[in-house]
C-alpha cells in the first residue's frame, strides 16, 4: 500500500492555494491542446477541451475567491 504523501507546508492554505495553481495552470495548457486539435482538424477534441479549460478557470475563480476571504478573515 502506498502513503499517501503529505502537505510540505503545514499552512491551512496549503492545499488550496496548491490547488488553485493547478486550475489555472491548465486554463493556460488547454490553449496548446485546443490549437493543435484545431490544426488538425478536429473539433469534436478541441470542443472537449474548451469544456476542460472553461471548468478549470471556474474552480480557479472560485479558488481566488475563497483564498482572498481567508486571507482577510486572518487578518481581522
Amino acid at each position: 500500500m502506498t502513503k499517501e504523501q503529505k502537505s510540505p507546508v503545514k499552512d491551512k492554505n496549503y492545499d488550496l492555494i496548491r490547488t488553485l495553481q493547478m486550475s489555472l495552470e491548465h486554463v493556460y495548457r488547454m490553449e496548446t491542446y485546443i490549437a493543435d486539435a484545431e490544426q488538425r482538424g478536429d473539433s469534436e477534441l478541441a470542443d472537449w477541451f474548451r469544456k476542460i479549460q472553461d471548468n478549470n478557470r471556474r474552480a480557479g475563480d472560485q479558488g481566488k475567491q475563497m483564498l482572498m476571504a481567508r486571507m482577510q478573515q486572518e487578518q481581522r
